[in-house]
């Protein structure tokens, strides 16, 4: 039987995704209703500017107090769409000392302080759910966490950025450059106005923060993932990829170290084979790929950002949340019980892709080679092309076997010393083989 009294819902934040989600609450409100087990109420709605049109919306259930709307006693679920770590911080742990659970989308906040939201939460008997805060509408976070906390999962591999993905994906069917496909990204939506967040990995290492976390059943902050962003990357690189077989993609990925005793959580751009599930995934789509020990390997895939598919995942963990409220409940809250270490970048053993400007003369090959052999790296293959202006100078591009970043990195140190290396044009690192 639906109980008559309503579940009532505080909004924070009313933009993009938080007008999505008042809208899906007003339109579909029997079938909210139907699977909840009791109708639920948008009670209030908290902005900044008040004096905003918002269609759809009663202009009564409109505050710029969000601190007194979370404070009412009578809210049962806190919708928080604001981000950023304050006033949202705050206003979270508000609500749950004043009885209401949280539905949340903050990615920055659950990467820096997700132990504490949890502990806060536990304290009070609420529940805390974030579905949205990883990859839009695929649902991610619930598997990992639910579905999957029966079995070991060893690796979290995944493209969690839509803008960067867009970008990449121009410059490799196109042949366009990176600042022209920023351009059209932004032209499209894709980017923000200040693109910072998603170029430069931040976005991504947050996202990579949480999902090692949930992985590994540990605590991972976003100041543990090591993070590079995609600002560097040329038309060369896009084109040496493709002559490997390779496509170039912003990756985050998670480890489990094989010993069992440590994780690593890191994000940057690699060149992973055409052949790699995540090589097809294209435009501004997010797709995760997670290895387990009995489930095998299993692939995530789906629109990772905009108003709507946010807003989908915002309502179904709004919906399991009013659901552990009516049965006197809450949901599964952190699992942090392995407290693995999160180890340093210089522990992760991958292959690299190494792009050199060099002289154009005999013996250069077997000087860089010799260098490589000193730092304990093995090459793969090698390939040297000279420059069609002359100029006495060559490209030569070496692929390595795997090897530690910290190998790599003495390695590439040690040839910028070499005067017949004129310079390092770049390095990537090779994925997903």
């Amino acid at each position: 039987m639906m109980r008559t009294r309503p579940l009532k819902v505080a909004l924070l934040g009313c933009g993009v995704v938080g007008s999505e989600v008042a809208r899906i609450m007003t339109t579909h409100a029997d079938d909210l209703a139907a699977r909840i087990g009791a109708p639920v109420e948008l009670a209030g709605v908290a902005v900044r500017r008040p004096s905003k049109v918002r269609e759809g919306i009663d202009p009564a259930l409109i505050t710029t107090d969000a601190t007194a709307l979370v404070k009412r006693g009578d809210i049962d679920v806190v919708i928080e769409v604001i981000g950023g770590i304050e006033p949202a911080r705050t206003l979270i742990t508000t609500a749950f000392e004043h009885g209401a659970s949280v539905v949340s989308a903050n990615k920055a906040l659950l990467a820096e302080d997700g132990a504490v939201l949890h502990a806060a939460a536990e304290q009070h008997g609420r529940d805390l759910y974030y579905e949205a805060a990883v990859a839009g509408a695929i649902p991610l976070v619930r598997p990992l966490r639910e579905s999957l906390a029966g079995d070991k999962v060893n690796r979290v591999l995944g493209i969690v950025n839509g803008t960067t993905n867009f970008i990449l994906d121009k410059m490799d069917t196109s042949g366009a450059g990176y600042s022209e496909a920023l351009d059209e990204a932004t032209a499209l939506g894709y980017a923000e106005a200040d693109p910072t967040a998603d170029v430069e990995g931040f976005d991504a290492a947050a996202k990579a923060a949480i999902l090692a976390g949930i992985a590994f059943h540990t605590r991972v902050r976003i100041g543990d993932v090591h993070r590079e962003g995609i600002t560097e990357v040329t038309a060369a690189d896009i084109a040496s990829a493709r002559r490997m077989g390779c496509t170039v993609k912003l990756l985050a990925i998670c480890e489990r170290a094989a010993d069992g005793q440590s994780v690593t959580a890191r994000v940057h751009p690699a060149m992973i084979p055409l052949s790699h599930p995540l090589a097809s995934v294209r435009e501004a789509y997010n797709a995760v790929f997670v290895e387990a020990e009995a489930a095998g390997q299993l692939m995530f895939y789906g629109p990772g950002a905009g108003g709507s598919p946010t807003a989908s995942a915002v309502l179904g963990d709004l919906v399991a949340v009013c659901r552990n409220k009516l049965n006197e409940a809450t949901g599964p809250g952190e699992s942090a019980y392995t407290r693995l270490p999160v180890s340093p970048m210089g522990d992760v053993v991958t292959r690299y892709h190494i792009s050199l400007d060099v002289a154009d003369k005999p013996g250069v090959l077997a000087q860089v080679a010799t260098v490589f052999a000193e730092k304990g790296v093995s090459i793969d293959t090698v390939r040297q092309q000279g420059r069609p202006d002359g100029g006495g100078e060559a490209s030569l591009v070496v692929v390595t076997h795997r090897a530690s970043d910290a190998a790599l990195s003495a390695t590439v140190e040690a040839l910028r010393k070499l005067d017949t290396v004129r310079g390092v044009a770049s390095i990537m690192r090779v994925e997903g083989e």
